[in-house]
């Protein structure tokens, strides 16, 4: 979905596939077919934006073959998609029974990261429109924060100045200026916004910049307006901005809010858990593990990395971190210029949800997705953007 920022610019509203996990090309493909040109239907727009998620499998195929790229872009293009972003932060098996750590391998300080968002820089650049020259690309920040020292810090610097300078190759090349953005999510090297201003500004590349996740912002308990004006003042572009909410308790030490709470407590993902405390924010790697112990003070209100429906917050006593959501989009969109023109929905966590909230097949999924971009939608229009045709 496309607006026109009051500035004239041209914004973009996308959602992330990684929701429909597929390994390989086929896979990917299907998804088109069973997944988001239904979602399309349902918003009744004769063209809708994808966040594609592509896994190694997939990207490799389309990076090594031009046939099996300009068939997914004659795809794209006849079930009325396009794509202006892809979401590189997983690397493989997103779809596993249980993904929780797995998903920050390979790394940056891992060659494999670097070749992998290098393949999704190309294949980008071959599936933008006719009439787009930007692309970005979110990805993991930097590392998993145990076992980083150093040394991992030094190779994944120098991988991004690399993956820099061959975007700036690939812009000479195509005509097409890709960029990428470090995703700050708790519990990793780069935890929060204002984690990222020192590693960022130190490449200080304008094709390296930010995605603001604002579930993760949420989460660690980030105000919106001064992390984002922090960016601002660096310089440190905001390549895009991922549109998600998180799980809000205000009152955790209730047993009530306990039990709801532990309704979340899933397998599959990993839920962080943060409080704000006096001395600073507190959490634990998951929800159950700030259920199951003493290890998060329970004075103050508890936020899980669990990325709720934008339409349909939990019913009490749990609600979501919507107003934060729309606290940033006003700070990205709703200023004289877009700090950020991609927007991409991205509410995975679908088939994670409690089993009475879980979505019935194909039908329901697609009806909440789309319940989720009208929500956008309507946000972006109230902030005085116009939607296209």
């Amino acid at each position: 979905m496309r607006f026109r920022h009051p500035d004239g610019s041209t914004v973009h509203l996308a959602y992330c596939t990684n929701v429909h996990p597929a390994e390989t090309l086929d896979g990917v493909l299907a998804q088109l077919r069973d997944h988001c040109e239904p979602v399309r239907r349902r918003l009744g727009r004769d063209r809708i934006g994808i966040g594609l998620w592509l896994a190694k499998d997939a990207a490799h195929t389309l990076v090594t073959d031009p046939s099996a790229l300009r068939g997914l872009r004659t795809e794209l293009d006849r079930r009325g998609l396009e794509v202006v972003t892809l979401n590189g932060f997983p690397y493989e098996g997103f779809g596993a029974e249980e993904v929780k750590y797995r998903v920050y391998s390979p790394d940056w300080a891992d060659p494999e990261r670097l070749d992998h968002t290098t393949a999704l820089a190309r294949v980008l650049a071959g599936l933008l429109p006719d009439d787009i020259t930007e692309g970005t690309i979110s990805t993991l920040p930097l590392a998993w924060r145990t076992a980083y020292d150093q040394g991992r810090a030094e190779k994944a610097h120098a991988s991004l100045a690399t993956l820099a300078e061959r975007l700036d190759a690939l812009a000479a090349l195509t005509g097409r200026s890709i960029r990428v953005g470090l995703e700050p999510e708790p519990g990793c090297v780069v935890e929060t916004i204002g984690d990222a201003l020192a590693p960022l500004t130190a490449i200080a590349h304008h094709r390296i910049g930010i995605c603001v996740d604002t579930c993760h912002l949420a989460t660690s308990f980030e105000d919106p307006h001064t992390a984002l004006d922090a960016l601002t003042t660096a310089r440190v572009p905001v390549v895009k901005s991922q549109l998600s909410a998180a799980l809000h308790a205000e009152h955790p030490h209730r047993s009530e809010v306990r039990a709801a709470l532990a309704a979340f407590d899933e397998p599959r993902f990993l839920h962080q858990t943060r409080t704000a405390t006096p001395a600073g924010l507190r959490g634990t790697d998951d929800l159950g593990e700030a259920l199951e112990s003493d290890a998060l003070p329970d004075a103050a209100p508890w936020r899980a990395h669990f990325h709720v429906p934008l339409h349909a917050a939990p019913v009490a006593p749990l609600t979501s971190t919507l107003p934060v959501l729309k606290a940033a989009l006003t700070r990205l969109v709703g200023g004289p210029h877009p700090l950020t023109r991609h927007l991409e929905g991205e509410t995975y966590t679908w088939q994670a949800l409690p089993s009475d909230l879980r979505p019935r097949g194909r039908t329901q999924l697609a009806d909440g997705i789309a319940a989720e971009l009208a929500l956008a939608r309507d946000l972006l229009t109230d902030l005085g953007l116009k939607e296209l045709p």
